[in-house]
């Protein structure tokens, strides 16, 4: 929505996709600060301010907008309640329903972290709060001092790191899984050829997994869930989200789209499921495939806790 692939758009197409959405059923909707910055905020909190009290927000803390250093990672306590009271604003809320800390910041112990949102918890300002890329020790530190609600992370068909990194911990403690980029930043669709191209400012003309080495070497996974997708009668996209939807009764996708037929598309995954032997049977065959491209470039990785 913010341009983040390229794209520019309108505020007012903007504010009717989100109360499209809404129309359509869609309950849960997933901003931060850092976005634009500030502009998602402002636009969802526009869009969903007639029907507030019936949606969640989920926004994010952790990158220091306010003091004019959008890449930077800052969580010390006093951003974080400047950033919850701007956020608050923006979001024309008297309270955030799920806050999460974008980033781990290796500069602020976790436990002073989880201890400011547990106070803002106790204000009435947060419901719920989560973390962002985070590792399994992380996600422990935090949940010990202020339980967890959600981890957001990247998680798709073609990187399931989060399989082994942290779903055990997420699984043991109670905590649910929050998806960003569950169709591969559109790969997975089947939209993207071998011979597509990016360019700046598309965040995927610096990712790894979109250079035109990998983009043809890694076409017979898109080949594999376009015949999965065949099989089911659904489309790509929507494998790909039923795909993730069938893992875990406790993951929640938040596929992000600027196209009003795209949502439609998205929403149309809710009423499919694989069965066990369906995953299996795809898992097996997924497995012999082999995929070239990490998922981020290298400053991004930098900031993801290990």
């Amino acid at each position: 929505m913010v341009g983040y692939y390229g794209g520019r758009y309108e505020k007012k197409d903007m504010i009717a996709l989100i109360r499209r959405a809404y129309d359509q059923g869609v309950t849960f909707f997933d901003t931060a600060e850092v976005y634009g910055p500030y502009t998602s905020e402002e636009w969802v909190g526009e869009a969903l301010a007639p029907f507030r009290n019936k949606v969640k927000i989920g926004t994010k803390f952790g990158f220091g907008v306010e003091e004019k250093q959008p890449t930077a990672l800052n969580s010390r306590p006093d951003h974080i309640r400047r950033a919850v009271e701007g956020s608050l604003r923006r979001l024309h809320a008297d309270h955030i329903d799920l806050l999460y800390q974008h980033r781990v910041d290796p500069k602020v112990p976790m436990e002073e972290v989880a201890d400011t949102v547990k106070k803002l918890m106790q204000e009435g300002k947060v419901l719920h709060w989560g973390l962002s890329e985070a590792s399994a020790r992380s996600i422990r530190r935090a949940h010990a001092v202020c339980p967890l609600s959600a981890v957001q992370s990247e998680y798709a068909i073609w990187w399931r790191e989060p399989e082994t990194k942290i779903f055990p911990t997420l699984e043991e403690l109670g905590i649910g899984f929050v998806p960003y980029c569950p169709l591969g930043r559109a790969f997975l669709t089947g939209v993207i050829h071998e011979e597509s191209r990016f360019e700046k400012p598309d965040r995927r003309a610096t990712l790894p997994q979109f250079t035109p080495e990998a983009l043809k070497h890694n076409m017979p996974l898109v080949s594999l869930v376009r015949k999965w997708a065949e099989r089911k009668n659904i489309t790509p996209a929507q494998f790909a989200l039923v795909w993730m939807l069938s893992r875990k009764s406790w993951i929640a996708p938040i596929p992000g789209t600027t196209n009003p037929n795209h949502l439609d598309d998205f929403l149309g995954a809710a009423h499919v499921r694989l069965t066990a032997y369906e995953m299996e049977e795809f898992d097996k065959e997924y497995s012999q495939i082999d995929l070239m491209g990490h998922r981020a470039d290298p400053f991004a990785e930098s900031q993801i806790d290990k």
